[in-house]
């Protein structure tokens, strides 16, 4: 199968609403196909979410390129990203960020995401299990988070660990369908901005849901 010819066919699907064309120039780089299982390399360029084992999924790539050009990255900043899955999020923020932590409460898909990036040459990508608390405290505060699972509302502890002025990307709503928002943390009043509808798989915590 010709990847790079189905890659930048999404590219060009994508660019009619994503307008950061950083966001579209890394996307057109990055082999998708390396981050999904082997039986699905196929569809790896469809605009979907696809299964990636242990009920988790890859996100579609449109929800992944607007909720990357909606932290607006320039490039200096520390990013964390709560919910690794396939790596493939992480790989792109790598390319924008100065360093990305991420966290995955599954061991076998923080192993498996943490081979592929290696593999790919990826150095300034932390890959780390998730504690019992969201995010990742020791290395806080983060210019900006992404949360690439679903919330029944921004967990307090999570936006402690956002810096003032940062930005957080998160879906809230129900088990079934969410908002995404954007979240910049002021000193008064945090500013939301709601991004669109959104679906995605639930965020487990005792900051969010708890396991079914």
């Amino acid at each position: 199968m010709d990847f790079e010819a189905e890659r930048a066919r999404l590219i060009e699907h994508l660019s009619t609403e994503i307008k950061d064309k950083r966001v579209l120039e890394i996307m057109s780089r990055i082999p998708r196909e390396r981050f999904v299982p082997s039986e699905n390399q196929h569809l790896a360029y469809e605009d979907g979410p696809m299964p990636i084992g242990l009920d988790q999924t890859i996100s579609q790539p449109f929800i992944i390129a607007l909720m990357t050009e909606a932290l607006e990255l320039s490039g200096s900043e520390k990013v964390l990203e709560v919910g690794t899955g396939s790596g493939y999020q992480a790989a792109i923020l790598a390319e924008l960020a100065r360093l990305v932590i991420t966290t995955e409460r599954l061991p076998a898909l923080a192993e498996r995401a943490k081979s592929v990036l290696d593999s790919l040459g990826y150095t300034n990508i932390e890959v780390h299990l998730a504690e019992e608390t969201l995010g990742w405290q020791s290395e806080a505060p983060y210019d900006t988070i992404m949360v690439t699972a679903g919330a029944p509302r921004v967990p307090a502890n999570l936006l402690a660990q956002l810096a003032m002025g940062g930005r957080m990307v998160i879906p809230i709503g129900s088990r079934y369908v969410q908002e995404l928002y954007k979240i910049t943390r002021r000193k008064k009043k945090n500013m939301f901005q709601n991004l669109g509808s959104c679906r995605f798989v639930s965020l487990i915590s005792k900051d969010a849901w708890e396991e079914e």
